[in-house]
């Protein structure tokens, strides 16, 4: 909601000094689609995800399955035995949820891997846009696609997306 708020009052700001600002506009979205390691990065991220999720999914299907048989069991069973199923089930629940940590947690691998294959390409497109927004005066470049500001109309005219696609090298 601060961010709302925040990117609201920064375009009413900049609309009363539009007069002396140069505006561009980039479509963040456009402009990765149209980049093959990009596309090749996030393809080789859903492979990794899968993985990942068919594991933990294999952990938390056996919590489920030595709880269901500790349910039709447990009438059988002397406390001692109670306590042990319980103490298997609540501790293989935990094996999944650290597996679940592991992997889409924040500092995750998912995470260190996205960061190792997309971060190098998104760095080469603020760059790009970097040097385009300082040979062409531009004061402030916006992202159409971002999902912190809401634009409602732009004209494509200020739109420089093929242009940073051009500079990187992926021209249409």
């Amino acid at each position: 909601m601060k961010k709302v708020l925040f990117v609201t009052v920064l375009l009413m700001a900049c609309v009363f000094t539009a007069n002396a600002q140069k505006f561009a506009l980039i479509d963040m979205e456009y402009i990765t689609q149209n980049i093959p390691a990009y596309q090749q990065a996030n393809n080789q991220l859903s492979t990794l995800s899968e993985k990942y999720q068919k594991e933990v999914e294999a952990l938390s299907k056996e919590a489920e399955n030595l709880y269901k048989q500790y349910q039709q069991n447990v009438s059988k069973l002397s406390a001692t035995q109670r306590n042990q199923k319980e103490e298997a089930i609540v501790a293989k629940e935990k094996e999944a949820q650290q597996l679940r940590q592991k992997y889409f947690g924040p500092e995750g691998e998912m995470a260190k891997k996205q960061e190792e294959l997309v971060a190098p390409i998104h760095d080469k497109i603020y760059e790009a846009v970097k040097q385009l927004a300082q040979r062409n005066n531009y004061d402030v470049v916006f992202d159409r696609a971002s999902a912190e500001g809401t634009m409602i109309f732009a004209s494509p005219r200020i739109d420089i997306s093929d242009q940073v696609l051009a500079r990187l090298g992926y021209s249409k």
